[in-house]
């Protein structure tokens, strides 16, 4: 485990990440927005979609956050388990299946909003699990699934190497993995000697390469509104690979 102090525990950053995840455009965004903000929403459930079209036996998400990814990746799965470090994350999205959430949007200063966080009608579609835990050293007895969503969490681990090496055994053969990073490595999160060298995308083709195809590259615009007047407009790289078989 990870002797790093978790900096997602904050009421803050849980109501960012609320509002992130299950916010309205309404909630989130200004009357002046620009159309690039307003195409940047959903990035939760806009990632789930890279995978193949189609039903499965099982998914795993990881880096799951509050949760909204985990419970669209159930339309399409019979079992799908989030996982995340954060145990106020994790609380906050086992809790939204028995009911709404009540939480604060910070506006400026002492100001703040309180908002309702729900699940769309008819989520979950399937069964969903969510547990806290480590993705760089994750529970021996896991087991393997057909899909595996980890959406901005590798360039937020102290050794994004560790979680690359256990993915060929998390993904079955045939299955899919779909990795989402906006490619911001910061000494805070990841020591410099644990970065990749060259680009992003021609690590993950080396790191993966072996066990995996790559079947596509795109870019997907994710927004995080941290006060009325400040916002983070971010682009995540997503690639999405085929598990070879063993």
């Amino acid at each position: 485990m990870s002797t790093n102090p978790n900096p997602y525990e904050t009421e803050r950053l849980l109501g960012e990440y609320l509002l992130f995840h299950y916010g309205s455009a309404e909630d989130i965004l200004p009357a002046s927005a620009p159309d690039g903000m307003r195409e940047a929403l959903d990035f939760a459930v806009r990632t789930t979609r890279h995978f193949s079209p189609g039903s499965v036996e099982s998914t795993l998400d990881l880096g799951c956050a509050v949760g909204r990814s985990t419970y669209e990746l159930s339309r399409s799965s019979a079992l799908t388990v989030g996982i995340d470090f954060s145990q106020n994350f994790i609380r906050a999205a086992a809790a939204m299946i028995d009911a709404p959430l009540s939480y604060q949007r910070l506006d400026e200063g002492h100001q703040r909003t309180q908002l309702i966080a729900k699940l769309p009608d008819g989520l979950p579609a399937n069964e969903v699990s969510f547990e806290t835990g480590d993705a760089m050293d994750l529970r021996a007895d896991l087991g393997s699934f057909d899909r595996v969503h980890a959406a901005n969490l590798l360039c937020r681990l102290t050794e994004p190497d560790r979680l690359l090496e256990r993915l060929p055994a998390l993904v079955r053969p045939g299955g899919e993995l779909v990795i989402a990073t906006p490619c911001t490595w910061l000494g805070e999160y990841t020591p410099p000697e644990n970065w990749p060298q060259g680009s992003t995308l021609d690590w993950l083709r080396e790191r993966l390469g072996g066990a995996f195809e790559l079947i596509s590259v795109a870019d997907e615009p994710f927004l995080i509104r941290e006060t009325a007047r400040k916002f983070q407009w971010t682009a995540s790289m997503v690639t999405a690979w085929k598990r070879l078989s063993a």
